[in-house]
């Protein structure tokens, strides 16, 4: 089949037509792809070198082509969304329903499945499933718990969106932070998972919203989308803006979403005492921060959080999130400022690089 592949790090991804896709096993969907959005955790794997062959592509939906034994919550035919966590169901980390602790879904890393497989491969050589999924590929296979049926009323190229960028911007507002209504809320980052923690922030009922991104037209869409304060990408401009905002108590939270280590410190900087700073975005895992002072770290009574996929439970918080876009209160549409074919995907990931629009959707098959 046609699919997008990495054949080596820092290299423009190639197209090919002769990759293989084994059968679904027991318990696995094969899903016919249809969109799939272009995420910097993506890039992350292009630029770090540490994932190849590898179809990349995480972010998706499409429909269902082929099922495997014992999988019966959807059927040939069904349009489904793409989760990366794909949680075993049975192991102590799924009985909290936290896909961080469950072996099957921390799998996504390796890009293979737990028992180090891939459906994947090409002149019989294993290729990985890029964070999981391996969406830039005309089908896929992957654990049925990482798919979740759609109604036939749902677009595709706008629930593939929520595959990643809006499980974990939306998710770490309202799952890890919990966020309170009438909080002051600092993004800084604002691309597809930036824009949607923008959005949750506004679900939330967060009294002020500021954000800062170095590109004017993503900090105009985040005004738009809900933020009451915009900045550029100075960090003296954006702690300016939140002293004045919150009359110099500092912010309650701040969502680090741009894969950036330096603004993990810039949002400690910027929240107040008691205030808490996400690490939402994916650097490449060689880089670092720090906290400062430990001892004022603690007499502040601050805290740092970790949030990967925004803490989304695929069966519970997928729903979720498609029926607060259904009852208008999620702008998905106005997120996807680019389209391009399956051939186009380096164009894409060339337009991330340059912060160019909230979010590229690779358009690798249209259903029929």
């Amino acid at each position: 089949m046609r699919a997008a592949l990495l054949t080596d790090p820092g290299s423009p991804l190639e197209i090919v037509d002769d990759l293989d896709l084994g059968d679904p096993r027991s318990g696995e969907v094969c899903v016919a792809v249809s969109h799939s959005g272009i995420c910097h955790s993506d890039l992350t794997i292009i630029e770090g070198g540490y994932l190849f062959p590898a179809v990349l592509g995480h972010e998706a939906a499409g429909v269902v082509a082929a099922v495997g034994d014992g999988v019966g919550h959807v059927s040939v035919g069904d349009k489904v969304m793409i989760t990366p966590l794909a949680p075993c169901g049975h192991c102590e980390g799924c009985a909290r329903q936290q896909a961080s602790r469950c072996p099957q879904a921390m799998s996504f890393a390796a890009g293979t499945r737990p028992d180090a497989t891939s459906p994947l491969s090409r002149r019989g050589q294993l290729v990985h499933r890029g964070v999981g999924v391996g969406a830039f590929a005309e089908r896929t296979v992957v654990p049925a718990s990482g798919v979740v049926r759609l109604d036939d009323d749902v677009p595709l190229e706008v629930a593939c969106l929520i595959g990643c960028a809006v499980q974990t911007g939306v998710g770490a507002v309202l799952n890890t932070a919990v966020v309170e209504r009438g909080s002051t809320v600092v993004v800084t980052g604002l691309g597809g998972v930036g824009i949607s923690a923008v959005q949750g922030a506004r679900v939330a009922g967060a009294s002020r919203i500021i954000v800062s991104d170095p590109v004017e037209s993503r900090r105009q869409a985040a005004l738009r989308l809900g933020a009451t304060d915009a900045v550029g990408g100075d960090p003296a401009e954006l702690k300016a803006a939140v002293a004045e905002g919150t009359g110099g108590w500092g912010a309650d939270y701040a969502f680090e979403t741009a894969g950036v280590a330096g603004l993990v410190r810039l949002g400690l900087d910027v929240t107040g005492a008691g205030g808490t700073t996400v690490v939402v975005g994916a650097p490449l895992p060689e880089h670092t921060t720090d906290i400062g002072s430990v001892a004022l770290f603690m007499l502040q009574q601050k805290r740092l959080l970790g949030s990967l996929l925004g803490d989304c439970w695929p069966s519970r918080d997928i729903p979720r999130l498609v029926g607060l876009w259904q009852r208008g209160e999620l702008d998905l549409e106005s997120m996807i400022t680019h389209r391009v074919p399956l051939s186009g995907v380096n164009e894409g990931f060339d337009r991330l690089r340059s912060a160019e629009g909230v979010r590229t959707v690779v358009e690798v098959a249209a259903p029929a």
